[in-house]
This record gives structure tokens, C-alpha cells and sequence, in this order.
């Protein structure tokens, strides 16, 4: 499966999986649901989460190539979004349709650690735990 279609499938994994995070976290008003699911999916947070698995060497070689196949598929941006910003973005989506497919429990735990990363982030700019 080519890098954008591998995207195509994590991205939409990936929203789900904040959604049923959201709901567990007793969120129930619409507004702000979609805030707070903007503010974990967006293309800014997933190129920081990514950027935060490659710099402390979570992913292994293979998770590595899959991101890097759905970065290098990505030639343009949105309009609101740098085009480094959506590669980097695609490229983590990528991963997570890769993952889906291949060791959802590994796929669930980095979609896990994405969402404590940017939620500690909200709180304090700061990771503590590895």
C-alpha cells in the first residue's frame, strides 16, 4: 500500500482514537469536544508527536520507513499549513495506518503516548517520562 493510502487509513484511526479518549475523559459538549480533538489531531500536534518519537528514538527502523513513506508521498500542503508541517504530518499518519494493520497494540500505545505527550505539553511544555 503506497504512502498516502497508508495515510488516508491512519489518519482516520488516529481521529477515532482521540475521540474515544476525549469521550473516556467525560467531555460531553460538542464544542468543545471538536476543540479538544483539533487541538491532538491537527497537523501542528502530529509533527510534534512525531517529531518527539524520532528524537527520542521510540520508533523502530521499519516504523521509521513507513513514516518516511508517507512523508516523501506528501508534495503539497493546506492552505492553513506549511508544507514541512504536512509532510511531517503525513508521515505520522502514514505510520499509524501502517500500525493499524500490521501490531495494533503497538499502534495503540504510540497513539497513547501522542495524546500524554501533547496533553503534557498543554500543561507544562514539558515530558517527563520516556
Amino acid at each position: 500500500m503506497n504512502g498516502l493510502a497508508l495515510a488516508f487509513l491512519g489518519d482516520a484511526y488516529y481521529e477515532l482514537f482521540v475521540r474515544k479518549y476525549l469521550i473516556s475523559e467525560g467531555i460531553t459538549k460538542i464544542h468543545e469536544l471538536h476543540q479538544q480533538k483539533v487541538k491532538y489531531t491537527s497537523s501542528v500536534a502530529q509533527t510534534k508527536i512525531i517529531t518527539y518519537f524520532l528524537s527520542e528514538n521510540i520508533l523502530n527502523a521499519e516504523e521509521i520507513t513507513y513514516f518516511k513513506k508517507g512523508r516523501n508521498s506528501a508534495h503539497f500542503g493546506r492552505k492553513n499549513v506549511d508544507v514541512l508541517t504536512y509532510q511531517m504530518a503525513t508521515g505520522f499518519e502514514s505510520l499509524i495506518g501502517y500500525l493499524m494493520h500490521s501490531d495494533t497494540k503497538r499502534c495503540e500505545y504510540l497513539m497513547q503516548l501522542g495524546i500524554e505527550f501533547i496533553k503534557l505539553g498543554e500543561k507544562d511544555g514539558k515530558r517527563t517520562t520516556k
